[in-house]
């Protein structure tokens, strides 16, 4: 029975971190280029009384053992990249990826990653996100600029008031083995780790990559209804932990009774 609180706590610890997983997808589902959260978990060691298989001192063989699991433990928060919707705004400077990858942009003195396109530009022209890191390659629009065109290619035109082209500039995404790796540092930006691999620079649309396209951006891929289901369900089963913890602790209280 002592077994039992401490296994229904490992539950209720699990339900909690589900639901804050959640509430976290909750609170984004509006946010650019989100990407939801998925938290998975493993059970713990098994206390073994008996072994399948063993021999019977008749001769015969066990054929289930008796095997009492010890709780369930977190085993990561993985990043889940599937597409979000698109959403169109007639905004020239945003900008979609149709696929894999990321834009490169420069946070400080390190390239950081990110699915946002809500690119804005700053008082010298170049493309940057909302927090001013700087779109990589750089990428500077002359300021007779009236409007901007952008291939699936990463082929970026801007052209005058008379349609005179002023520029031509390309922009590069970039992919990784497993996104999933990816460290998140908030802003909608992701660090490279050991476990995300490097970044392969490409061209949009070549060898896997995404294509790319302007007056719209990527949502959030959270589901508002698959996520309140999940917290409908952890709620349910954090309750029934606990009720397990009450259980246990009645099943003691009726064995330390039993001498009045």
């Amino acid at each position: 029975m002592i077994g039992a609180l401490w296994t229904a706590a490992t539950g209720m610890h699990a339900q909690q971190m589900q639901t804050d997983v959640v509430a976290n997808n909750l609170a984004n589902s509006n946010t650019t280029g989100f990407k939801k959260s998925r938290a998975n978990f493993e059970d713990l060691m098994y206390k073994t009384m008996q072994v399948a298989g063993q021999t019977t001192p008749g001769g015969g063989q066990v054929p289930t053992g008796i095997q009492v699991g010890m709780g369930v433990r977190p085993t990561s928060i993985q990043k889940l990249f599937t597409q979000g919707d698109y959403i169109q705004t007639d905004n020239q400077l945003d900008m979609a990826i149709q696929g894999q990858g990321f834009f490169r942009v420069t946070h400080g003195d390190e390239d950081l990653y990110t699915r946002a396109g809500n690119f804005t530009l700053d008082s010298e022209g170049f493309l940057t996100t909302p927090s001013g890191d700087r779109l990589q390659p750089e990428i500077s629009l002359p300021a007779a600029t009236v409007t901007v065109t952008l291939q699936d290619n990463g082929t970026l035109t801007a052209n005058g008031a008379d349609e005179a082209i002023l520029a031509t500039e390309n922009i590069l995404i970039s992919t990784f083995v497993n996104p999933a790796g990816l460290f998140a540092v908030g802003n909608n930006l992701f660090r490279i780790t050991q476990g995300s691999g490097d970044a392969t620079e490409r061209t949009p649309g070549e060898e896997g990559a995404g294509t790319v396209v302007n007056n719209f951006l990527e949502g959030s891929n959270v589901s508002v209804i698959e996520e309140m289901v999940s917290l409908i369900s952890g709620q349910r089963t954090y309750e029934a932990n606990s009720k397990s913890i009450q259980t246990a602790d009645s099943m003691l209280s009726t064995a330390v009774g039993l001498k009045r």
